[in-house]
């Protein structure tokens, strides 16, 4: 049996204006300019506190352990039900039927907290989708570290796993985890597709269902 793992914002849902609402109520609340949609979509990737780090940087807040802790829980409690803008990238929906309908085992992992993660999987409809869920949180590290890529493969049974994201954390963490990896190329990444390793990329989810079945015929 094939498993293929998701990453989540940048890879299946576009969550950077919900993130960039959360984060305009914590500045607002601080007298302060909100952030831009690109300096979100910048800043998203290794999880909610690296996050609340750069806004800090971005707007020149002083970065002491004890104000990050206090604007994070901020962030977190207002995170957890930021839902309402997340948008599907085309294609997205009838891909994942798709690869459902054909037996492959779907898994998800993302750096995204675990309670805002299941709130967007219910609000978008997933919940019944994925066979197994890893989110921030769920363990003691995050990606790029590949623990959460291994943890949720071996939840799916194990057995050969191609890893979908969108970003360099996504590529780090595939090439930690000695995963294969489909680099989506429409998501958050900063860097030149070129230098990002990768197997397969592909700018419409129109295509993945081809580069699975490429996979699983590989020996």
């Amino acid at each position: 049996m094939v498993n293929i793992v998701f990453d989540l914002d940048g890879t299946l849902i576009d969550s950077a204006p919900d993130i960039q609402s959360v984060a305009a109520t914590i500045l607002g609340g601080l007298g302060m300019a909100a952030l831009t949609l690109e300096e979100t979509r910048n800043f998203i990737g290794e999880g909610a506190s690296v996050f609340v780090r750069r806004m800090m940087a971005a707007r020149g807040i002083d970065d002491t352990p004890q104000r990050h802790a206090a604007l994070l829980e901020k962030f977190l409690a207002e995170y957890e039900f930021a839902v309402d803008k997340a948008v599907f990238y085309p294609g997205v929906l009838d891909a994942l039927a798709a690869l459902k309908d054909a037996g492959y085992r779907l898994g998800l992992c993302t750096n995204k907290p675990e309670v805002p993660a299941r709130a967007v999987l219910r609000h978008m409809g997933l919940t019944s989708t994925f066979d197994a869920v890893t989110a921030g949180g769920m363990l003691d590290s995050r990606k790029p570290d590949p623990a959460m890529l291994l943890h949720t493969i071996a939840h799916l049974g194990g057995g050969p796993t191609l890893y979908v994201g969108d970003s360099e954390i996504d590529a780090e963490t595939a090439r930690r985890a000695v995963v294969p990896f489909a680099l989506y190329t429409q998501g958050y990444r900063k860097s030149p597709v070129s230098e990002l390793p990768h197997d397969w990329r592909f700018d419409n989810f129109a295509a993945l269902e081809g580069i699975v079945a490429a996979f699983a015929r590989t020996p």
